[in-house]
């Protein structure tokens, strides 16, 4: 949604200024939906689960595969997890209906805090028990054909505010997904 060219997180108002064809399908799909009555569009960043292929579950996968591993340090963001960010959007439900205080817009959730994808492999590589070291490395050193914002904090103030949400630190959403990641 954002170029990442700021300095502080963003707000849901602050201007869309997507810089690839998967961001700015993203803006034109919340486009489209907020033109109906009863919508609201969660943004998130670095979604990450137990389930399917992502960030958290690959390198944790290759810290035990490999004796080292580079990750980009100099883009910043949080991660969320998959199973707060569910929690958050049945608690909207709930309160929409229960309250019947429905509150169109758009809203930005991810985890509390930030780190750069550096950090957070770091810790994963941690909590993984592993002694594979992660290399830091500039985003130029990556070559992908996707370019990625260096900064895409969200500002979750209205998100909290509109509907009394708490939201987890990163980290300790990320201990809770390693006890689930351990269960199955």
């Amino acid at each position: 949604m954002f170029d990442g060219n700021n300095h502080l997180p963003y707000t849901e108002e602050m201007p869309t200024s997507p810089t690839s064809v998967y961001g700015s399908s993203k803006l034109e799909g919340e486009r489209i939906a907020l033109k109906h009555d009863k919508t609201i569009v969660i943004r998130t960043s670095w979604l990450y689960s137990t389930f399917k292929n992502n960030f958290a579950k690959t390198i944790h996968k290759l810290s035990k595969e490999k004796e080292s591993l580079s990750v980009v340090y100099d883009q910043i963001g949080t991660p969320t997890y998959a199973f707060d960010l569910a929690i958050a959007i049945f608690q909207i439900v709930d309160q929409s209906i229960r309250e019947n205080n429905f509150a169109k817009g758009v809203y930005h959730y991810s985890n509390e805090g930030v780190c750069s994808w550096y950090d957070f492999a770091k810790i994963i590589v941690d909590k993984s028990y592993s002694k594979c070291k992660i290399i830091p490395i500039e985003s130029k050193e990556y070559p992908t054909p996707v370019k990625r914002p260096f900064y895409s904090v969200l500002n979750k103030g209205k998100i909290k505010k509109t509907f009394h949400l708490e939201i987890p630190y990163w980290q300790d959403s990320l201990n809770e997904f390693f006890k689930n990641l351990n269960n199955n």
